[in-house]
């Protein structure tokens, strides 16, 4: 029977200094770099969720020793070609993009097929975008319609280097062809549209043969081959991404204040950040650091009145794909029309995210116009004095996001929710319901 829970009663005033768990995006790259290095590499505040373990499961089916012990995690690595590839191996990324995309980089090698799978919900989502690139260093892929998992990846002893034209705004497509690139002899080229880019910024920080030239709208990166990794340890920022939601919920809580501690703000992680200051958030960062290439900051947010419209410029996109959802709440309640384009990305995630999106502002009472990758927003500033609605909220892939923008528009705007696959959190952020609690018990 699938997990329910209730939420009946909006969010009363809240001050309270939270931590969240360690960055998704770091974590998984963290993994699968240790895997490779010369010697143990260890990491604390990882973090533990089902799609970080599921990289950990890939790197052990590779031949890595790995060891979580007191929120400490070790890996042993054998170096740069230290995986023991054997015949008839099955690797389940279960429900991460993020794994199954940038591990494929690392197998372009293999001298026997590797079969990729995933659940349900990663079963729909397009791995044509990392096989068609990858395919030009010489491996070779077997894909289910030509474009899902499961996928079959045939590698090559005799790679080349490639020039690639990344159009998308997709971290795990360059991300990939960064780490197949350094399989091979030769210097590989990418021109990529701006993304995250945490693994520029940690292949930088190992001094591995990678160049980035920063353009206005695209970065060129030149990577030759990798011959060694060394260790790395690292203590993992927590995660912009799971900060978002008790951003907006602060911003749109009454007299309420949160600082959130330690948090990755990373200026191409940032655009939930940008986006909600342009619409009246009160938002500040505190002690602000450099760490391994990374920055870090504690955010302090503040009740906001008065928020307003926007027409988001899609150059932001990519700094905020994985927020838009929350982001749209606050879109909601601002004054105006809000409008966000450009937004095709958002559907290649766990669940049809624009299309969600939608669903929970009409649910709500939110006019909406909507294409394939457009949205406006018609805010209602007095959205949460009379919202008294029985609002259901199921089957959507048991897409993470979904589930906690829903509890986050319960407790912002109140109504009587029931919201399906609570267990769905356990990908991405497995204590969001006890912070939640934490801030309730508050209020």
């Amino acid at each position: 029977m699938s997990k329910i829970i209730s939420v009946n009663q909006k969010i009363r005033k809240f001050n309270n200094k939270i931590i969240v768990p360690g960055d998704k995006s770091l974590s998984i790259r963290w993994v699968l770099l240790a895997s490779l290095a010369n010697g143990v590499s260890k990491a604390n505040n990882l973090l533990m969720s089902e799609d970080v373990f599921a990289a950990i499961n890939a790197i052990k089916k590779l031949g890595i020793k790995a060891e979580i012990k007191n929120n400490e995690c070790k890996i042993y690595g054998k170096g740069f070609n230290g995986y023991k590839y054997i015949k008839n191996l099955t690797i389940n990324a279960e429900n991460s993009g993020t794994l199954g995309r940038l591990l494929l980089g690392f197998l372009v090698n293999t001298p026997y097929p590797i079969k990729i799978i995933g659940d349900k919900s990663l079963s729909k989502r397009d791995f044509k975008r990392i096989s068609d690139p990858l395919s030009k260093f010489g491996a070779k892929f077997k894909l289910r319609k030509n474009k899902f998992l499961p996928l079959k990846i045939f590698g090559s002893s005799k790679l080349v280097p490639i020039k690639y034209h990344e159009i998308k705004g997709s971290a795990q497509c360059k991300s990939s062809v960064i780490f197949g690139a350094m399989r091979t002899d030769g210097t590989t080229t990418i021109k990529a549209k701006k993304s995250r880019n945490h693994t520029e910024l940690l292949c930088k920080h190992l001094n591995l043969p990678i160049t980035i030239k920063e353009n206005k709208n695209y970065d060129q990166i030149k990577i030759k081959k990798v011959y060694n990794i060394k260790k790395l340890n690292y203590n993992i920022p927590s995660d912009i991404s799971s900060s978002a939601f008790f951003i907006v919920l602060t911003a749109l809580s009454k007299n309420s204040e949160l600082t959130i501690k330690n948090v990755n703000i990373n200026p191409s992680r940032t655009g939930i950040i940008t986006i909600l200051k342009k619409m009246g958030v009160n938002i500040n960062f505190k002690n602000q650091k450099t760490y391994k290439g990374e920055k870090k900051a504690d955010i302090k947010i503040k009740s906001t009145e008065n928020l307003k419209s926007i027409k988001c410029p899609p150059k932001l996109n990519s700094g905020a794909i994985d927020e838009f959802l929350v982001i749209f709440l606050v879109a909601a309640k601002a004054k105006g029309v809000s409008y966000f384009s450009n937004l095709n990305e958002l559907n290649q995630k766990e669940s049809p995210r624009l299309k969600w999106a939608e669903k929970i502002l009409n649910k709500i009472g939110i006019k909406t116009v909507s294409t394939q990758n457009s949205i406006k927003i018609f805010g209602n500033p007095n959205l949460n004095l009379n919202l008294n609605k029985k609002i259901i909220i199921k089957n959507y892939l048991k897409d993470h996001r979904v589930f906690m923008t829903s509890v986050i528009a319960a407790l912002a705007f109140g109504g009587h929710w029931k919201i399906y696959d609570k267990d769905s959190i356990k990908t991405s952020f497995p204590n969001f319901l006890k912070i939640i609690n934490k801030l309730k018990k508050n209020d």
